[in-house]
């Protein structure tokens, strides 16, 4: 079964990079200008999509000034409505800043809500969940609009139904989760295509190196020293 799912997955990347190209393009595009600009860069996800912010946040070769919004209850709330506010409390979102909301249904109040605060402040959001799940399904949010209706830019992470991609035999079980890789694909494809027009742009881009690489702590530093410390929300 190993093999099917892996075909799978092979299948799915395909599609992402030829369908979601200029979403893409377009994502980098907001990140680049955010950072030339010198304004941060944030990055939201629910439950399991949490790993998708946190797969760009303060990493080797990732960008630094890309601030990981936390959700402490690991999608135990995301169907809460008025929790997603208290999680972005005392972040001073402002345009020229742009969001990247993470949802692979994107129904849920949590992720929405915060996807209008921000847009409310003027910051550019990206969302990036699976359309085949989302318009499958209903939104769980008082607007009765799914997260995608909010975005700037829309990528699709072109997951299945339910995220299990892979059938088995003579069973109705399915598993083999896609979301998860399909999404890291996607952001650190952003990301690379960010600093490469950066670097078009004759700009430094702020590159972090693996604190296992000698000198890794000087060259680091110094971009955390130019950029200063990361925002924090007043929950945390």
């Amino acid at each position: 079964m190993k093999e099917k799912y892996f075909d799978l997955m092979i299948k799915r990347l395909q599609l992402v990079m030829t369908e979601e190209s200029d979403s893409i393009n377009q994502a980098a595009r907001l990140v680049s200008d955010s950072l030339i600009s010198k304004n941060w860069i944030y990055a939201f996800g629910s439950g399991h999509s949490q790993l998708l912010a946190l797969e760009v946040h303060a990493r080797a070769g990732g960008l630094y000034p890309i601030v990981h919004i936390q959700d402490p209850m690991n999608g135990r709330a995301e169907k809460v409505e008025g929790f997603g506010p208290v999680l972005i409390e005392g972040l001073q979102f402002k345009k020229g800043e742009t969001i990247f909301v993470i949802s692979n249904s994107g129904r849920n109040p949590e992720p929405i809500e915060i996807a209008i605060a921000a847009k409310q402040m003027g910051t550019s959001v990206v969302v990036i969940t699976s359309m085949e799940h989302t318009r499958s399904v209903q939104s769980r949010h008082s607007s009765g609009k799914l997260l995608y209706e909010f975005g700037d830019v829309v990528i699709d992470s072109h997951t299945p139904v339910g995220d299990a991609a892979l059938e088995f035999p003579n069973s109705s079980v399915r598993s083999g989760a896609l979301s998860t890789i399909l999404g890291a694909a996607i952001m650190n494809a952003v990301m690379v295509e960010a600093i490469d027009n950066m670097l078009q742009a004759g700009y430094e881009p702020p590159v972090l190196i693996s604190a296992n690489l000698d000198g890794s702590d000087v060259h680091n530093q110094a971009i955390m020293d130019k950029y200063g410390p990361y925002p924090q929300p007043r929950f945390i």
